[in-house]
């Protein structure tokens, strides 16, 4: 399926789900306070409304602001995390839009109306886009619902472009190719994509691969002129010409293009974590973890009980960890060993060969007891650390917590993870957790720090229920 059929088709399955859902939330709400009874909208217009008229109203309104906030465009829909944020900033604006109207209008809606609505037709869209999303990914993988794009550019340009897409899984993209200026078609490009042809081959090359989009990798022989034909070329066979810069890592929302006599310049954001978006992350880490302390005291209360009456030792293990701006503190967690296991850690790293490794790892631990192994494959002895979150030590979603023995392998780049907080969760846990290697674990703690936000931190506990749940990397 070419890319406009399988997106037009997506993105009407996605309107299709919309409606249901908005019609959903609206009619339960207004069942839960209203039931089957006319009941009538008191306001000092003469004009008689019931709710069901304002059901219908605030229904049709949140459909149009949805699309008019684009959260089904094409090029949003299927992956990142910014569908996700036109959904939750048009929901959010539109009943805030509402309730100044019925104030300015002395209308007297129920609260309890719009108090239910919201946060049930908000948790609603974004899962039944989730869920389209999960249903996505599958077809993808069989082959379906793909883009097929081929790479133009220099060859170091495009092996490191082909790298960054082949890692990233729900790109929707196929790697068919690559046209490079030298075209030597008897060496790969990269791992199993060939080189098709040199530039000159481009138009013939789409033509014949049924190619659907065209990223420019950067090519200094392709001029202005040339570039502008290339457009026009494209545009005719309704192939998407997709630019990708030299930047690495950066987020949506921190890239911003503006017009300048004909020149589409992008601008980029640094990453700032002050002022009232420190104060947001650490109000919602307060929050967040005092709810979870409470809602969890009896379970984490019986698997104190548990670990103590099971094995000797300390029921809390603390261990050194680097925090933020390189200060150490004490992580806390529910021992999963032995007494004395931090003895015999050496001794078993040394009889594995994997003594100078970072982010080391004994396999098949023999210090850990049963209880333990039970706690760790769903992350349970984790849970103590909610008491350094509540203490400003961690956060709830953060770069991963590592040692100072870690710490002191960090090149330049390394160290600005540690800009941030640790967190209980994050990219890393969501993405492999053991499973990852130094360098993921680092990418992955970077690109968080990079292009944080409060919609990225509510994604991510997201996908931290799910790898609980269905754990796997945890050791």
């Amino acid at each position: 399926m070419r890319r406009i059929a399988w997106q037009r088709n997506y993105a009407f399955r996605i309107a299709v789900s919309d409606i249901f859902v908005v019609a959903a939330s609206v009619g339960v709400t207004q069942l839960i306070w209203f039931g089957f009874e006319s009941r009538q909208l008191a306001w000092n217009i003469s004009l008689t409304l019931g709710y069901t008229a304002v059901s219908l109203i605030v229904a049709a309104t949140w459909l149009f602001v949805l699309a008019a906030y684009s959260t089904r465009n094409r090029k949003i829909i299927g992956s990142g995390t910014l569908e996700y944020k036109r959904v939750a900033d048009a929901t959010l604006r539109m009943f805030g839009v509402l309730a100044v109207v019925a104030y300015l209008g002395e209308i007297e809606l129920a609260r309890g109306y719009f108090l239910t609505a919201l946060p049930f037709g908000l948790g609603l869209l974004l899962l039944s886009r989730w869920s389209w999303r999960q249903w996505l990914r599958k077809q993808q993988e069989e082959g379906a619902f793909l883009s097929r794009a081929i790479l133009v550019g220099e060859r170091l340009k495009s092996v490191h472009v082909a790298h960054t897409i082949r890692r990233a899984p729900g790109t929707g993209m196929e790697i068919v190719g690559a046209f490079t200026r030298s075209g030597t078609t008897s060496l790969n490009l990269y791992d199993d994509i060939p080189v098709l042809g040199d530039f000159n081959d481009l138009l013939q090359g789409i033509d014949d691969y049924q190619i659907d989009s065209v990223i420019l990798t950067g090519a200094d022989d392709i001029g202005p002129i040339d570039m502008r034909k290339l457009g026009w070329d494209l545009g005719e066979r309704e192939v998407e010409l997709i630019v990708a810069p030299a930047l690495t890592d950066v987020a949506g929302p921190r890239i911003h293009s503006r017009p300048v006599a004909g020149l589409p310049l992008i601008h980029v954001e640094y990453p700032t974590l002050e002022g009232p978006k420190r104060f947001a992350k650490r109000a919602s880490d307060i929050a967040g973890s005092a709810l979870l302390i409470v809602l969890l005291s009896i379970p984490l209360l019986v698997v104190a009980i548990i670990i103590k009456a099971t094995s000797p030792g300390n029921l809390i293990y603390r261990q050194e960890r680097i925090g933020r701006g390189g200060r150490p503190f004490g992580m806390l967690k529910f021992r999963s060993m032995v007494k004395d296991a931090d003895d015999q850690l050496e001794s078993l790293l040394d009889a594995q060969g994997t003594s100078d490794t970072p982010l080391f790892k004994v396999i098949n631990d023999p210090r850990i007891t049963p209880i333990g192994k039970f706690i760790r494959k769903y992350s349970i002895d984790e849970f103590p650390q909610l008491f350094n979150v509540l203490f400003g030590q961690m956060s709830l979603v953060g770069p991963r917590p590592q040692r100072a023995a870690e710490v002191a392998l960090y090149d330049d780049i390394a160290h600005r993870r540690l800009i941030m907080k640790p967190g209980m969760s994050g990219l890393w846990q969501v993405s492999g957790r053991s499973d990852l290697s130094w360098e993921d674990a680092i990418r992955l703690d970077l690109y968080y720090v990079e292009n944080w936000s409060m919609t990225a931190d509510l994604l991510i506990l997201f996908r931290t229920v799910r790898a609980v749940v269905a754990p796997t990397g945890a050791h």
